[in-house]
């Protein structure tokens, strides 16, 4: 990566400044939840979570363009699938990895990731989940933006932003979120927006071509400790991206250069994505609700009876009239929003308790 001047003072204070905001702005929310009475609900046995769906994972590395590079993109994915299956309960059998070199990992890499294996892979994943299932989709490598059009390299012809649209309509409306850490990946927001979506970009735009490091902290907000902004024991997307957005403006001002990455999310379907995000307000609502996820928790599928499903159903329907609430929050009086989010907490934690008692796993 190409380095860049030492930074002024007051540049530095700035930076550190706007580094906290979505951390920051994640602190205040979960102070707001708890004072509309999180504390009650906890209280009645509201255990970590368990969703409904099933977390299903398709990673990609592309072209390093030299061993190092190659290297480390292999060494994120790699920390990123032990987190989900060892801390998350998400079975192997549900991860799927892409690589450049399939020898860097024959037992772990499954196929090369040129764009025949990842059409066949998107193709595959449309057949094999359920409806109420999610997908996560996390790319390691470079990325290049020339005549208006975003590229991932990968081994062979790139796809382009335009392709990978196209690869994921035939999953329609199921939770998807996107994650491209590659440089210049901040037109990926425009072309993959959309309902039930989480994009996230390591860039605002496809003229921040310098190599990235916002994928090295993402996957450190699911393998480390310390992402956990509102400690319920578990990492949303949204805390994910506010912890990399930190670390990133933290790594760069300690080795003294400007920011040359500007990573972006947009998760309400406007193509446009936001650096300091809200969840109860514009983006974020949708990212704050998205976690890697297990039937069962870490028994995987083997827990997951009819009974159990339909439990878990219920709990996220809970949940969606939560997410629902906290969007309408500023067209509400203080008073009735706070009424009405204590009682669906309460509800959502005696569901959980019913969850406990048909023997799923927290």
């Amino acid at each position: 990566m190409r380095a860049m001047p030492a930074v002024p003072a007051t540049v530095a204070g700035a930076l550190r400044r706007a580094a906290g905001t979505a951390a920051s702005r994640l602190r205040s929310a979960a102070s707001r939840l708890r004072a509309a009475g999180w504390a009650i609900a906890a209280a009645i046995l509201l255990p970590a979570a368990s969703h409904a769906q099933n977390t299903h994972i398709l990673m990609i590395s592309g072209l390093g363009g030299d061993p190092e590079y190659t290297e480390s993109f292999h060494g994120w994915l790699s920390r990123f699938a032990d987190a989900a299956t060892e801390k998350y309960g998400v079975p192997a059998e549900r991860i799927v990895y892409l690589g450049e070199d399939p020898e860097l990992d024959p037992t772990r890499i499954r196929a090369r990731s040129t764009a025949d294996n990842i059409r066949t892979a998107f193709a595959d994943l449309a057949g094999a989940m359920a409806s109420a299932d999610e997908l996560v989709v996390l790319l390691a490598g470079h990325g290049t933006f020339s005549n208006e059009a975003a590229r991932f390299n990968i081994p062979g012809p790139d796809l382009t932003a335009s392709e990978l649209a196209v690869l994921l309509a035939p999953l329609g409306d199921r939770r998807i979120t996107f994650v491209n850490t590659a440089s210049a990946s901040g037109p990926f927001i425009e072309a993959l927006s959309g309902p039930n979506r989480t994009i996230i970009t390591a860039t605002r735009s496809g003229r921040e071509r310098n190599t990235t490091r916002f994928g090295l902290h993402f996957v450190d907000a699911f393998a480390e400790d310390g992402a956990d902004v509102n400690k319920d024991s578990r990492v949303s997307m949204l805390e994910a991206f506010g912890y990399a957005l930190q670390e990133v403006a933290r790594e760069y001002e300690s080795d003294r250069r400007l920011l040359t990455e500007h990573a972006m999310l947009d998760d309400n379907g406007d193509g446009e994505g936001s650096r300091e995000p809200d969840e109860l307000e514009g983006d974020g609502a949708l990212a704050s609700t998205v976690f890697l996820t297990s039937l069962g928790g870490a028994a995987g599928d083997v827990a997951a009876t009819p009974e159990l499903r339909a439990l878990y159903e219920e709990k996220a329907a809970i949940e969606a009239r939560i997410a629902d609430l906290r969007r309408i929050k500023e067209r509400m009086s203080q008073e009735r929003y706070e009424d009405e989010l204590e009682a669906l907490l309460v509800e959502l934690a005696l569901k959980n308790r019913e969850i406990r008692a048909a023997g799923g796993g927290v």
